[in-house]
């Protein structure tokens, strides 16, 4: 694992616009940040698809009764601190087995206990592991769901996110369903207060992978010379955040050298935005067809079902 990321991270500073992947932002401290994000006022994400929740599982519940489902085996990709799976669990009865895969192993652990506790009956399995590639579940005889919340689909490049999709349903298999949330395209001034937040917590967010770096791949980053940026591409339909460099200077990790003009920037992560539709065709090129659409007043989140 350290290989790996040490690997990414020297890959990803020599590339002519150095970048780091997100998925290296959620280490313990990472992943405690990321909470306190969900709980601002001005990240509207967290709260619009939570508030969508024990609807969208509420109707699930009727709709799997249609098809005759008596059971699920709820799989949710990069579970991070599972507050989003309690609605479901809570109103999709039929779920029997709930297993958490998330890249950052301690903090999964904690919150795996932590609804254990809210759910006792429940067997409950963690893996720690890159959920963005297939992964072996157990054999069982429930119908698989995926559960990918928070919009995370938006992380990805449009290509990545149809090979998620795609080893998504290797890993789930042919018949099961996948349950997301997907921002969509809104005021832009709404979108870039969501990454950028008064509280100033986005930005120790998007340097603590900075902080990661140098106690793990023996790094000198100095946090302070550089600043958070977020701003919304039009274009490209998406946020782009990235770690601005507030002078000339040279930063080394594990013994190579790496040299920063000021203002130079290091692109950390996308978040792309989608209009349904738009979402429909990246599904179907991953060979998933959307069943059910849920949106948030004012359009301004999505919930769907895909099956395959």
């Amino acid at each position: 694992m350290k290989d790996e990321f040490l690997q990414d991270v020297l890959a990803g500073l020599r590339l002519p616009q150095k970048a780091l992947s997100p998925k290296y932002f959620y280490d313990a401290k990472g992943s405690k940040y990321f909470d306190q994000i969900c709980e601002l006022e001005e990240y509207y994400p967290y709260r619009t698809e939570l508030s969508l929740l024990p609807e969208v599982a509420r109707e699930l519940k009727q709709y799997f009764k249609e098809k005759s489902v008596s059971s699920i085996q709820l799989v949710e990709f990069g579970a991070g601190s599972l507050h989003k799976v309690k609605p479901v669990l809570k109103e999709l009865t039929m779920v029997t087995e709930f297993t958490a895969i998330d890249i950052s192993g301690e903090h999964l652990q904690e919150a795996s206990t932590e609804l254990a506790a809210s759910f006792p009956k429940l067997p409950i399995k963690v893996a720690q592991g890159d959920f963005t590639k297939p992964i072996k579940l157990e054999v069982s005889e429930a119908t698989p769901m995926g559960f990918f919340p928070g919009s995370t689909i938006g992380n990805f490049d449009p290509e990545d996110a149809r090979e998620f999709l795609e080893n998504a349903r290797t890993t789930l298999g042919e018949g099961s369903y996948m349950l997301l949330g997907v921002d969509t395209k809104k005021d832009q001034q709404m979108l870039e207060d969501a990454y950028d937040d008064s509280r100033n917590i986005t930005a120790r967010f998007n340097k603590n992978i900075l902080t990661r770096i140098n106690r793990e791949l023996n790094a000198d980053f100095e946090l302070d010379q550089f600043e958070h940026v977020a701003s919304y591409n039009q274009q490209l339909g998406r946020i782009e955040m990235h770690l601005r460099s507030l002078t000339a200077q040279q930063v080394q990790v594990s013994g190579e050298t790496f040299q920063f003009e000021k203002g130079e920037t290091i692109h950390t992560e996308n978040s792309y935005k989608y209009h349904p539709e738009e979402f429909d065709q990246l599904a179907t090129a991953a060979g998933w067809r959307r069943e059910c659409l849920w949106l948030a007043p004012d359009g301004i989140f999505a919930v769907m079902l895909l099956a395959n």
